[in-house]
């Protein structure tokens, strides 16, 4: 197991740094007959004592990451999550390459737990094919705003665009606006992601914008924005799709009969504000 590691120069006693005059007065009290005070630093040690004590722990679970056996391994990787340490990224970053999917996928968790400190190496790991879809699950785990340019990106890459749309709709509302956004993008597959996105996302800020998008040229995406609608729920929706039951597109009006006989009235308020 490696060595705690300690900033250069700090004093990791808890100690005062050795001078002649602290020399003397502990060498003092040691030799008076009968002493009432508290040596110097005494009442911080146990707090340091406490802090090596974590310190090691990290230490000992980040060398558990390249255990033989994957049950160590995961135990170790959902151990750093729980810990929370910005220490604990780098390792659980280099996690997601474990040979375990089980491995991978508690790594992906620990962190999503860390949080925004994991951010800038995730970042810069969106660039590896061979990790990406761990690393856009892990992504769409952490509510800040710097994870969304990478998964909206991602909404162009036939390989991840299923992978980042997850994320985005594990995100929710935080991806609300650049979804919408998204729905007139020039790329038809990021308009159709976005739709789909936005109808898993549940929230009624959406619906107005996906009631424009019944208009779409391509009919899989008006299809998609009328289910989109009935998966939200609200009213607007419901009246906006009818006249797709005159659709040029047979499957298009098709579906949309088929939504609109299974469609049930919700109760007001019931309509989702995620």
């Amino acid at each position: 197991m490696d060595e705690p590691r300690h900033n250069q120069g700090q004093n990791t006693s808890g100690m005062e740094p050795a001078t002649d005059e602290l020399t003397d007065q502990v060498a003092a009290e040691f030799t008076a007959e009968a002493s009432t005070g508290d040596l110097p630093g005494e009442q911080a040690e146990p707090v340091m004592l406490e802090e090596e004590k974590v310190k090691d722990e990290i230490d000992i679970q980040i060398d558990l990451l390249k255990d033989p056996d994957w049950v160590v391994r995961r135990e170790a990787a959902i151990t750093l999550g729980e810990m929370g340490d910005e220490r604990c990224v780098e390792p659980l970053c280099k996690a997601l390459y474990d040979g375990d999917w089980q491995v991978r996928e508690v790594a992906v968790d620990a962190l999503g737990q860390i949080g925004s400190p994991a951010v800038e190496m995730l970042v810069k790991m969106v660039r590896d094919w061979d990790v990406r879809k761990y690393v856009l699950m892990a992504l769409g785990k952490i509510r800040d705003e710097r994870v969304l340019d990478p998964l909206m990106l991602q909404l162009r890459s036939d390989e991840f665009k299923d992978d980042a749309t997850n994320a985005l709709v594990e995100l929710g509302e935080p991806a609300l606006e650049r979804l919408i956004k998204a729905l007139k993008d020039k790329d038809e597959m990021v308009r159709k992601q976005a739709v789909l996105a936005l109808g898993r996302i549940k929230h009624s800020g959406a619906v107005d914008p996906l009631i424009d998008m019944l208009a779409d040229a391509d009919w899989f995406t008006r299809l998609t924005a009328a289910a989109a609608l009935e998966a939200i729920g609200d009213p607007r929706g419901r009246d906006a799709i009818k006249p797709l039951t005159k659709d040029p597109d047979m499957v298009v009006r098709m579906r949309v009969e088929r939504i609109l006989a299974k469609w049930k009235k919700q109760p007001a308020g019931s309509v989702s504000m995620n």
